[in-house]
């Protein structure tokens, strides 16, 4: 009964109100024409009100009335006897609310939001930045096979560490012995560093090409000491220790980046060459890591094998002992040789 007398009383209220304007602008009308004695503001007033009124009487003697006027008493005393039928699902924060904007009982398609729409946006931004579309094929296959040595190294370490670790546990390795292991290990620490100090001269003297080739202009000494000071750091990493000597290299090769990155900022390389210096240096930093973290899994378990450094040491040591040795055979004899000439006094 709510339902059904909330929109009749409404209907009502309308019809009231649109019979009241129909019958309420004649009579001021009409007084004012009667009482006004010029006839041309009657005839104006007339004119300004007479077409309103006229559609709203041409409504009311069209539209009787609607259907909500007649009230049907069967129905209202069914529905008044009807008991309303609980329904918890379709009861929402909108289903009491009547919606102005969109159609009853159309339900408002919501638009699905990609929660990953950023993610997905960043992944596209770095797969079009390192896709290498504008790196010369030679200069990528080229470069990409020069950084696997380095690569096998590395995952040769690791392997080798852990062959060893599985040797000291439990007595035997996987596939090599101990002993066997360390060796090889041993035999890789002097191949990675000297290679490394290959790549970083190699790189240097690439802008020896580019300054004689002209490239972004002739840049003079600044370009030149990028190819001098490149393998000055590197040869002499050969002389320290491996773990020195691989923490060194991982600088070099990072600041070298950093001076390509800004070559190429400036114009001395081509727009590409640093995008694909940073996947090189990517790639042999990862390997430096690799192998660094291997190595300290086995520090206390293998020996150390005479570096340069250590060779030079020795070799010194060596030279003083000789020194020393010869000394007092000289000693000797001249002592050996005094007694002698006394002997031949007496």
């Amino acid at each position: 009964m709510i339902r059904a007398g909330a929109p009749r009383s409404i209907t009502q209220s309308l019809t009231h109100a649109t019979q009241c304007a129909t019958r309420r602008p004649y009579i001021p009308t009409l007084a004012k024409a009667q009482l006004t004695s010029s006839a041309r503001p009657s005839s104006l007033a007339l004119a300004a009100r007479k077409p309103s009124a006229t559609a709203l009487q041409r409504f009311a003697s069209t539209h009787p009335g609607t259907a909500f006027d007649h009230i049907d008493k069967k129905r209202e005393d069914k529905l008044g006897k009807s008991e309303i039928e609980a329904d918890p699902d379709a009861v929402s924060i909108d289903s009491s609310v009547r919606h102005v904007f969109r159609e009853e009982g159309v339900e408002e398609r919501e638009k699905e939001t990609d929660m990953l729409a950023g993610v997905k946006q960043d992944l596209k931004t770095i797969k079009d930045t390192f896709a290498l579309t504008e790196v010369p094929r030679e200069a990528l296959y080229i470069g990409m096979a020069g950084v696997l040595p380095y690569l096998a190294t590395s995952l040769s370490t690791v392997y080798l560490a852990w062959d060893i670790n599985h040797a000291a546990m439990t007595g035997s390795g996987i596939l090599l012995s101990g002993n066997t292991a360390e060796l090889l290990l041993h035999i890789l620490e002097p191949v990675q560093i000297g290679y490394g100090a290959v790549i970083l001269s190699f790189l240097g003297a690439i802008h020896w090409g580019l300054e004689w080739a002209g490239y972004g202009g002739y840049q003079g000494y600044r370009r030149y000491a990028i190819g001098v000071v490149a393998p000055a750091i590197a040869w002499p990493t050969m002389l320290l220790p491996m773990e020195y000597a691989l923490i060194a290299q991982f600088l070099a090769f990072n600041f070298l980046y950093f001076a390509d990155a800004r070559a190429a900022v400036r114009g001395w390389t081509p727009a590409w060459y640093s995008t694909y210096r940073f996947v090189l240096t990517f790639i042999v930093g990862a390997s430096i890591v690799v192998s660094l973290i291997g190595r300290g899994q086995i520090a206390d378990k293998i020996g150390k094998l005479p570096g340069p450094a250590d060779r030079l040491k020795a070799l010194r040591e060596s030279q003083t002992e000789n020194l020393e040795k010869e000394e007092q055979e000289r000693r000797a004899r001249i002592v050996s040789k005094d007694e002698e000439e006394d002997d031949d006094e007496e």
